[in-house]
């Protein structure tokens, strides 16, 4: 396919499955390119709320790609492509978690970075109708006990509740990204809900 054709051709198509299925079936470079742009900027935000943290962020957001351009053969190009995106970023952000979690775990006397850093994470951007009342200590002070009551939900419950409450996904969409039952979304939202009203009474 000559260049000019190549780029008449992503320059009609229009849905992310179509452009999926022109780098797939066609080699078109150019469709997988057009395809991170259009996503770019919505996953990093994502993943910088999930991780807390810029660096990790922008580190999941390239392995994020790296995994999409790797398994886009393996793709079901019957199902939508937005879906799988959010469930390859949800599992690079889990997994950089982790690989964080046993750094700290082998340097307990050091200060963590990351850690510093959450002050932009969900809990922090969770509305609270106090917070124009309170005073500037009494603010962050709520905010660090949410952030920490948030870090206690465990991944299935904390990558449910960001996707549905601050992605404002549908049951449905979540279900997909997590490759669990839409009755599993509910019930891990729920319990996470449930989880952080007892936290939070336990720390009042």
């Amino acid at each position: 396919m000559s260049q000019a054709t190549e780029n008449l051709t992503v320059g009609v198509i229009e849905s992310d499955e179509q452009l999926l299925r022109s780098f797939v079936e066609s080699g078109n470079r150019s469709a997988l390119e057009t395809l991170i742009r259009r996503y770019q900027t919505e996953i990093y935000n994502y993943l910088r709320r999930y991780l807390g943290d810029d660096s990790l962020a922008e580190d999941a957001f390239q392995l994020t790609f790296v995994r999409i351009y790797q398994k886009a053969e393996q793709f079901d190009l019957a199902r939508r492509f937005r879906p799988w995106l959010y469930g390859v970023a949800t599992n690079q952000a889990i997994d950089l978690k982790r690989r964080c979690k046993r750094r700290k775990l082998q340097s307990l006397d050091l200060p963590s970075p990351a850690a510093e850093s959450r002050g932009t994470t969900q809990a922090a951007r969770l509305p609270d109708h106090r917070q124009s009342e309170a005073d500037p200590l009494e603010v962050a002070e709520f905010n660090q006990r949410m952030r920490n009551a948030i870090e206690q939900l465990g991944d299935a419950g904390r990558s449910a509740l960001e996707l549905v409450y601050l992605q404002g996904m549908p049951y449905r969409d979540a279900a997909e990204i997590l490759d669990v039952p839409v009755g599993t979304v509910k019930s891990r939202v729920h319990a996470a809900i449930r989880k952080l009203a007892s936290i939070w009474e336990r720390t009042t």
